[in-house]
């Protein structure tokens, strides 16, 4: 794939084959570096599927390292998620369920662990839990969402605006933090987060004319039509309904002409306003010549559903480009301070995210594109190669707390990774993963549904407003387009799977397994 040269950094080269020593445990503390974008889906890491797109420096992860190719969540949505991954608790252990909620930053964190046993803490990036930040020694977070362009941040506890590209100022802030800020004697761990590739995917102006040429191909289920799965037809996240003309797609035009949801029309066109003078003129240079393309179209059915299918995979590709650019910044820094020796670097995101599957963008399903999440992790010394354990997100905090030699506390739901990574073969691995989505009503109404997922099966219990069991072959149907719950022949399968889930949410006493909605 052809790029230009400014749009792309490629971290240092290592040679093919080489393996970093061990050498560094028992000699040197190791430090973690924790990169966690935001909705950024396995799609479009080529490490994964480079169909799509490439990303050569978040690949670099996974090709001195370890590729999970079972990486899951336990709750698909972005602040709930980010209270899984701190303290490797599951939503309702750890008490935030859904993004209406305000995160308790009293409670028992793998940070405030690490910081007792001697390591400095950091986080740069998006927060998104609402209270302040608790166990680091430094913190310079976003406000709320965060903007693209000139966002607002607060840097323990002193409100500042930085002027330019989101993506671009975290990397700044996380190789400044690295160089500058911390005590250099002491291991260290930096949780990097980003923003992009979230709504609304406003890339960065230097890669705004990136894969102009390109045309992706739409995706098989694009025109699904959710038979048999009533849920799925209740959400509002369709790319065909629901993707706003000016929020989503940036038809904000100057005539004033198109218009859309109310609110989210004022918020697209605030999102222009928030720019230097410098970055409309190039954020105009490009998006009035399709303006006014748009216009002059005239774009209704399936026309315009898939135009705005290829305007929403245009822009999210150019910011996963710019996301992947400053992940090889960062590294390329590792690698010159001498800092890859005794790192581990884990890259991920909060959630999967849907690039027209199903008709959809969004997240919050317990279907594959959303429950699944990229997990690369370069361990030195470590193994290289594919993981397929079943792994989920509440498996982090014990991960670093053994590399850091710290007691995993009994109440952490979550399993350490670490014996996975240093290439043993653990025995008494989990056989099925528990997931639960509390988020309704709200946007994009996904009704609150739990499941249980083994190699083989999925099934799913969406309650509340809504009573539906949904099972899926995901041998034979990995799409998950056709229930088989309540068919003939499903019975033994249906009645063993609901066993397993109602297991699993007594071990992670999940207090929804006595509620008459469970039944």
């Amino acid at each position: 794939m052809k790029e230009t040269k400014r749009a792309t950094f490629l971290v240092g080269t290592m040679a093919a084959g080489a393996i970093l020593p061990f050498t560094a445990w028992g000699q040197k503390p190791m430090n973690i570096l924790y990169i966690m974008s935001d909705d950024h889906s396995f799609q479009t890491i080529s490490a994964y599927d480079n169909r799509l797109t490439e990303t050569p420096n978040i690949d670099w992860i996974a090709q001195n390292g370890a590729r999970f190719t079972n990486s899951f969540v336990a709750n698909s949505l972005s602040g709930p998620s980010r209270a899984c991954m701190l303290t490797g608790k599951h939503s309702h252990a750890n008490g935030f369920t859904d993004n209406t909620k305000t995160f308790d930053g009293s409670q028992q964190t793998f940070p405030k662990l690490l910081q007792k046993a001697g390591y400095q803490t950091a986080i740069v990036g998006k927060w998104h839990l609402t209270s302040t930040p608790t166990g680091f020694d430094y913190w310079d977070v976003l406000v709320g969402q965060g903007d693209y362009y000139n966002p607002k941040f607060i840097n323990n506890g002193t409100p500042v605006r930085r002027q330019g590209y989101v993506t671009n100022i975290i990397a700044d802030m996380a190789i400044d933090w690295m160089d500058h800020k911390r005590d250099k004697t002491k291991p260290f761990c930096l949780l990097m987060h980003n923003k992009a590739p979230h709504r609304v995917w406003s890339p960065d102006t230097c890669d705004l004319d990136l894969y102009n040429d390109k045309v992706y191909p739409l995706p098989d289920n694009f025109y699904d039509n959710y038979e048999g799965r009533p849920a799925a037809a209740k959400q509002e996240m369709s790319i065909i309904k629901d993707m706003d003309l000016v929020y989503d797609n940036k038809m904000a035009d100057k005539e004033n002409e198109i218009h859309s949801n109310r609110w989210l029309e004022e918020a697209g066109r605030a999102n222009y306003l928030h720019m230097t003078a410098s970055q409309r003129e190039q954020w105009d240079r490009h998006y009035e010549p399709i303006i006014r393309k748009f216009k002059e179209a005239g774009l209704t059915g399936k026309a315009l559903a898939e135009w705005k299918y290829q305007r929403y995979m245009h822009d999210y590709m150019r910011v996963v480009h710019s996301v992947d650019r400053n992940v090889g910044r960062v590294i390329d820094y590792l690698r010159k301070s001498g800092l890859l020796e005794n790192t581990l670097i884990v890259y991920t995101s909060d959630q999967g995210f849907y690039m027209g599957e199903h008709g959809w963008f969004d997240k919050r399903f317990m279907y594959e594109t959303s429950f699944r999440t990229p997990l690369l992790m370069y361990l030195p010394g470590g193994k290289r190669g594919d993981i397929d354990a079943m792994v989920q997100n509440i498996d982090y905090a014990p991960t670093f707390l053994q590399l850091a030699g710290v007691k995993v506390p009994a109440d952490i739901q979550g399993r350490s990774l670490l014996p996975l990574l240093k290439g043993e073969k653990k025995r008494g691995w989990r056989k099925s993963l528990y997931y639960h989505y509390y988020e309704f009503p709200a946007e994009h109404s996904v009704c609150k549904h739990y499941g249980v997922r083994t190699r083989r099966y999925s099934l799913i219990h969406f309650y509340d407003d809504i009573n539906a069991w949904e099972l899926y072959d995901l041998k034979n149907d990995p799409e998950q387009m056709h229930n088989l719950y309540g068919r003939p022949g499903t019975e033994k399968v249906t009645a063993r799977l609901k066993k397993e889930l109602l297991k699993l949410q007594e071990e992670y006493d999940d207090p929804i397994r006595n509620s008459p909605l469970a039944k």
